[in-house]
């Protein structure tokens, strides 16, 4: 089961350390502009690798965000496994369609997956001690939403044909949220191409085999989702 209500990083106090055999997907949400400050503040937790990426980016914005998602992930990370978040060290497992060594992000040893996505002022990240994804995606634009549509599965631009116009947008970002969800919980990434796995454009998600995907509550103007495995696909 996937809680859909995340707790706040910065007004909810950091958790207790991970249960192994704790089920569901534990999730927190960050506002970058009102964890900017604690951010900043933590950036030495950061690795050499991270710090180098924070500053190659051009925006200043796009820093801000980078440093809020990746601090929070490690102060998270610190908390569940009691450890130094400093001391955290990322691999990345094999790719499930290629085997080379880009898919899910992981800490070796670690009784938990975790996963990290962030856009505009929205930082969303998940916590499992199952394979976990999770997205959160600005409601996209309406050409931007047409482009988007073009490429899911039939079943969803059916969907989507049917829609007034009023709702095409929002409709696309639930649909898209979801299906990065679940493509970073199975570590692929748009290795597969959005149009093969059906997870719906409406109210509720479609059946994903071997997989539970959810809408998350997020800010106005936002969509999110969280993808959690229930069993090994077949």
């Amino acid at each position: 089961m996937v809680g859909t209500h995340p707790a706040q990083l910065g007004t909810t106090g950091l958790p207790a350390p991970w249960e192994p055999g704790q089920t569901g997907a534990h999730l927190w949400a960050v506002r970058v502009g009102a964890y900017a400050a604690d951010a900043l503040a933590g950036d030495g937790l950061l690795d050499p690798g991270e710090r180098a990426r924070c500053q190659a980016f051009v925006r200043d914005a796009d820093r801000v965000r980078y440093r809020v998602a990746h601090v929070a992930l490690r102060r998270l990370l610190g908390a569940y496994l009691d450890r130094n978040p400093a001391a955290v060290r990322f691999v990345r497992e094999p790719c499930p369609g290629c085997g080379e060594p880009h898919g899910r992000p992981a800490v070796p040893g670690a009784p938990l997956h975790f996963s990290l996505s962030h856009a505009g002022d929205a930082v969303l990240l998940a916590f499992a001690g199952v394979p976990v994804g999770v997205d959160v995606e600005e409601v996209p634009t309406a050409d931007a939403a047409a482009e988007v549509a073009a490429v899911l599965h039939p079943a969803e631009r059916a969907e989507l044909a049917a829609l007034p116009r009023s709702e095409f947008r929002a409709a696309v970002g639930r649909c898209w949220s979801r299906k990065e969800a679940y493509l970073k919980g199975v570590g692929i990434g748009l290795g597969e191409l959005p149009s093969v796995t059906y997870v719906g454009t409406g109210r509720v998600p479609g059946d994903v085999p071997a997989w539970t995907v959810a809408d998350v509550a997020c800010p106005p103007g936002y969509a999110a989702a969280c993808a959690v495995r229930t069993a090994e696909a077949t």
